[in-house]
């Protein structure tokens, strides 16, 4: 049974239709997912999602689709780990670290919203799927359309990192490499859209594939006992994945799910590539769109399609905002693998370095429970740190020579 209404118009209100639209014709604002939060009441409990799979269908009456999912079945559900090693390094008491960086099948986020928009896909009709990338969005695209076999097409700048384009093109896609940033990928890419019959899953397919970042935020929930948390920082590109988390925490508020706790939610960003958090330093609507300059590459859109609804989450929730230089990063990703034992890509590094310096700055109390949001595998994105990190010792195979090296 589907809880699914239709489509709305997030500026004008407009109605559209459950149908392959991601822009108001009239308006020409984005379109988003209308449910049916009374009927949904009625049908979801604690225990109900407990019994379920460990994955992100668990949440099946919260999600676009009509029939039965058909894709994503192993997605979903990652760990939420209770961080005390790094917790005591950054002075606060409780620390927890939603990890997507085990993720199935790709080891990203990007994971749980394909699963969704290719489940739409398929019930529309589409036989290829297609992506403007900067890279996890690619990997996944790639590996579950071929599991899924459809046919693909991904598109992605042409200086990605090594790691991201192997991990694409290990499936066998049609993968384009675009001589620019992003933002003159997903250009091109609307333009394809408009004249190939093609489910771009953050194109035509956007509305649907959108919610798909809502699980990250219900097993959270879930994960800490059905409460939410006070504090939840979040990496941001497009945009979307910061209003996800936000909506999941209220659309469990509005069906009973949840107390009504209140969570801040926290925007970071490279200082290579921030717009949304300039605009909420500025206290301002207007996203002004920057050329990326960062290693943190998956974060690298200069124009962010849901920047005004990132920057309108923090002010709702009440929360704040920060960036960290590309130095930062690098110390932020060694920092969480030498205490945690987690090895995240440089969005993640971006993640905690904000969390760090919003933690200093006395923006996250110290004594609240704070989520640190990671979202990729740091195997992509090697090149970040590989001259940060030291050699190992070389030796001679002896007793002799190891414990001479080892005084050294």
């Amino acid at each position: 049974m589907s809880f699914v209404k239709g489509l709305k118009c997030r500026e004008c209100g407009r109605p559209y239709p459950k149908e392959a639209l991601y822009v108001c014709e009239y308006c020409f604002g984005s379109l988003e997912v209308v449910y049916n939060y009374e009927k949904i009441k009625e049908a979801l409990t604690r225990s109900q999602i407990e019994s379920r799979p460990k994955n992100l269908w668990r949440y099946r009456e919260l999600l676009p689709i009509d029939g039965k999912p058909t894709d994503g079945l192993t997605s979903g559900f990652t760990p939420l780990i209770e961080a005390k090693n790094l917790s005591k390094a950054l002075g606060v008491k409780e620390l927890y670290i939603k990890d997507d960086s085990t993720n199935h099948p790709t080891l990203s986020f990007k994971d749980r919203v394909v699963a969704v928009a290719l489940s739409k896909a398929k019930e529309f009709g589409f036989d290829t799927v297609a992506c403007a990338s900067t890279g996890n969005l690619a990997n996944s695209v790639a590996s579950q359309a071929a599991a899924a076999r459809l046919k693909s097409y991904i598109f992605i700048p042409a200086d990605l990192e090594m790691g991201k384009v192997v991990g694409t093109l290990i499936y066998k896609p049609n993968l384009v490499a675009v001589e620019g940033n992003y933002d003159e990928v997903n250009k091109l890419c609307s333009e394809v859209a408009t004249k190939y019959r093609w489910a771009f899953v953050n194109i035509n397919i956007r509305p649907y594939y959108a919610e798909g970042s809502k699980t990250y935020g219900y097993e959270i929930v879930e994960q800490l006992g059905w409460k939410a948390p006070k504090h939840i920082i979040v990496p941001c590109a497009g945009g979307s994945l910061i209003t996800k988390i936000w909506k999941a925490i209220n659309e469990f508020k509005k069906i009973g799910l949840i107390d009504h706790g209140h969570t801040k939610i926290y925007a970071a960003q490279a200082d290579g590539c921030a717009p949304i958090v300039k605009a909420i330093k500025e206290n301002s609507d207007i996203i002004k769109p920057v050329k990326p300059h960062t290693i943190a590459k998956s974060l690298a859109i200069g124009n962010p399609a849901d920047g005004y609804y990132a920057v309108g989450t923090v002010k709702e929730s009440g929360g704040s905002a920060d960036s960290v230089t590309d130095d930062e990063i690098v110390e932020a990703i060694k920092l969480l693998a030498e205490t945690e034992g987690i090895f995240t890509e440089t969005a993640g590094g971006v993640t905690l370095g904000v969390a760090k310096k919003l933690i200093e700055k006395g923006k996250i109390p110290k004594d609240e429970s704070i989520v640190i949001s990671i979202t990729g595998n740091g195997l992509k994105t090697q090149e970040a740190v590989i001259d940060r990190i030291g050699k190992g010792i070389k030796i001679k195979p002896t007793l002799k020579d190891f414990e001479e090296k080892m005084r050294r």
